[in-house]
Order: C-alpha cells, then structure tokens, then sequence
C-alpha cells in the first residue's frame, strides 16, 4: 500500500472484544477495545487489571497512529514472550488505536518461551477478530455556492464522483455541502469549476471517515 492510500484510510477495532484460549491447563482472556489517547489505553488497562486481579499475569499492548505509540508490558511473563506478540498481533491486522489486554491464569505447567508466545498471539488474535477490524476512508466537505442555473448543471455532475450531499440551502442561491472520497475530491473541484465556467470555487470545509 502507498503512503497516499495509507493517508486516506483508516483502520481500527469497530467495538470491543474478547478471546478466551486454553493450553495445558492455563486460560488466557484476551480483550481488545479502540482507544484514541494513551490515556484512555491506560485506563482500559486498569480497568482489566482491577477486574482480573486475582489473574497470574495481565499482558497487555496497545498501538496508536502508525506506531506514533506503541508499548506493552509483560507483566512478569519472561521477557519477549507475551507483551512483544500481542503488539505484533495488533500490528498484522493492520489496526491502530487499539489496546489488548490479556489475562492469564496458570494452569500449574510451564509453557516455555515458544508456548508463551503462541498461547499470547492467538489469544490476541481472538480478541482482535471478536472486536472487527474495520477500516474507513477519508472524506473531504466541500461547500459549494452557485445560482439557480449552475445547480441544475451540477445535478448530472455531482454523482459521478459519488457525492453525499450533507446539506442544501435555498434562497438566493443554492449552498450544498457535500462528502465526497478524499482522492476524488480535487477532480470534482475541477469538474464543478469547469461546468460553471469558474463561477464556482467549492470551498473544503472539513473530512471525516466513513466506512469503506
């Protein structure tokens, strides 16, 4: 994927999840939640620490933006065998600003490092695939402004690019305000230029993401 597409897509948990895995007697609880702050990743944390404070271990990593954050804790577990795998877990569904969290309750065998990190992924995948990863697309507003003339000639224009209109007005002249995809979003500036003889210059006003 180019930096372009990555700029205009958006993917990440669509609600919270969980996972629940068994290996030689250990359970591992896996939950996944979408965060936008460290803070509220710390608190989602917390909040599974205090619920499962009775657990053996509660793993836990959490990535925002394209790794503009991203941590994790073993919580005790040997070092590179739970919370690295959960991060990279995160990281191969391709989502971002999410947390998981997974909770441990030893079964009374070890796992070794090599059991750990495949007991710990796949309890993360759990949780990750029962909190859907879902990506959106980037969508720019425009507003535009024309009269009465300019509209009907817009009319026939405005769906080939796939414009939502959001909004319209009419008094003396016609405001609508549309969403339309990030990448076609100059084309249609151009087109509605050109089909009003410059007599319109659609104003951006804002973005959003909508579901792909």
């Amino acid at each position: 994927m180019s930096a372009d597409e990555k700029a205009v897509l958006y993917t990440t948990l669509e609600r919270e999840g969980a996972g629940e895995y068994e290996e030689k007697r250990s359970l591992f609880l896996g939950h996944a939640a979408p965060v936008k702050t460290e803070e509220e990743a710390m608190a989602y944390i917390r909040a599974r620490q205090k619920e499962f404070a009775d657990a053996t271990h509660n793993v836990w990593a959490y990535r925002l933006g394209q790794d503009t954050a991203a941590r994790y804790s073993d919580d005790g577990e040997p070092q590179g065998s739970s919370g690295l795998p959960t991060l990279e877990a995160i990281r191969k569904s391709g989502a971002t600003d999410a947390v998981v969290v997974i909770t441990r309750y030893f079964g009374g065998t070890l796992l070794g490092v090599g059991g750990l990190v495949r007991a710990y992924s796949h309890t993360a995948r759990l949780a990750l695939e029962d909190a859907h990863v879902i990506t959106y697309e980037k969508y720019s507003f425009l507003t535009l402004s024309v009269t009465y003339g300019d509209y009907q000639k817009l009319l026939p224009l405005l769906p080939r690019f796939g414009a939502l209109t959001d909004g319209q007005d009419f008094s003396d002249r016609v405001t609508l305000t549309l969403a339309v995809k990030a990448t076609v979003a100059g084309s249609l500036a151009a087109s509605v230029r050109e089909a009003t003889a410059g007599r319109c210059e659609p104003e951006v006003t804002g973005e959003r993401f909508d579901y792909r």
